[in-house]
């Protein structure tokens, strides 16, 4: 029996069994404390080091049986027990500390005040996310790739334009959004202005790398059939662009976020996450700001993965899918 006691042990099993225990402390030290007002024991903040020593070395047994896997949401399940265990640790340990939520909200308390202010925070976000950042990621974008096209086909505007692309794109946002929302108006429109002029500098850099550097035998062949710059263009420069392209279009979802929120900081008209945060800041209610950092970075996250989600069905054939 000690070969295959040793094996059940060492094998499939362990992971997952000290996943088990390792969350069974926190949860029952979450429970035993939920009510109490007193910092807990040397001895008793020990079962949360036990509890998350246990549930770090089971992940770690736990995530062997997931590096093959080729379906990518069950290939998530290691990368979401490591947040679950950092929620429910997080939350042993303000309980034992006693904490007061002024400074630091349990998880709990946070996902609490998340169902009870979700209709506010849903305005928030569609007049950050819809009106804020999507319209000055669309803007922003769009006018990129139309100056990346002119760059590339006319030198003269590439040794013009180009050098102060790259400069202003160095520009920090923190730096730009007081004086644009001065000049424009504390409404949405300031802060779509912030995000299109945030977006468009990464665009119009990383889609002329795309379009220019091709291979001199393609465009060789190209010339040698007649190709004229129009089906240059439609045949060559633009699908080797395409990489470069979403490269920019994911690195703007993270951006135009950015720039919204960072804009409403400096100016607002009532509603927005940025507005939200700030104003709750002020007032220690980082519940409500938790909960608003939370709806953003899930709604970043979503945009973020459907514009990955339309890089690989549009650049399947490049070398990195493959």
């Amino acid at each position: 029996m000690a070969p295959a006691y040793r094996a059940v042990l060492g094998g499939y099993w362990l992971g997952w069994l000290l996943l088990g225990l390792g969350f069974g402390l926190l949860l029952w030290f979450i429970v035993a404390w939920w009510h109490q007002t007193e910092p807990a024991s040397g001895s008793q903040k020990l079962l949360i080091v036990l509890g998350f020593l246990g549930v770090v070395w089971g992940i770690a047994r736990v995530a062997r049986q997931f590096v093959d896997t080729p379906n990518p949401v069950i290939g998530f399940t290691p990368a979401a027990l490591t947040l679950l265990a950092l929620v429910v640790t997080a939350e042993a340990l303000l309980r034992a500390y006693q904490v007061p939520p002024g400074l630091i909200p349990t998880p709990s308390r946070v996902l609490s005040t998340l169902l009870e202010v979700r209709d506010v925070l849903l305005q928030d976000a569609f007049q950050t996310v819809v009106l804020e950042a999507l319209v000055g990621y669309l803007v922003g974008c769009s006018l990129g790739l139309v100056t990346a096209l002119l760059v590339s086909r006319y030198v003269f505007l590439e040794r013009g334009l180009l050098p102060y692309a790259a400069l202003f794109s160095s520009i920090p946002i923190v730096a730009l959004a007081p004086v644009l929302v001065k000049m424009i108006g504390i409404d949405w429109p300031s802060k779509a202005v912030i995000v299109a002029i945030t977006v468009f500098f990464p665009m119009v850099v990383n889609t002329f790398r795309g379009l220019t550097e091709v291979s001199p035998l393609s465009l060789d062949l190209m010339r040698s059939y007649a190709a004229g710059e129009v089906q240059q263009y439609r045949w060559l420069r633009l699908p080797n662009a395409l990489p470069f392209i979403f490269n920019a279009l994911k690195l703007g979802t993270t951006l135009a976020m950015i720039g919204a929120i960072v804009g409403e900081f400096f100016g607002a008209n009532g509603q927005g996450l940025g507005f939200r945060i700030q104003i709750e800041a002020g007032r220690f209610g980082f519940d409500i700001v938790w909960s608003a950092i939370i709806v953003a970075s899930v709604i970043g996250i979503a945009w973020y993965g459907l514009v990955a989600w339309l890089e690989r069905r549009f650049t399947g054939w490049h070398v990195s899918f493959r």
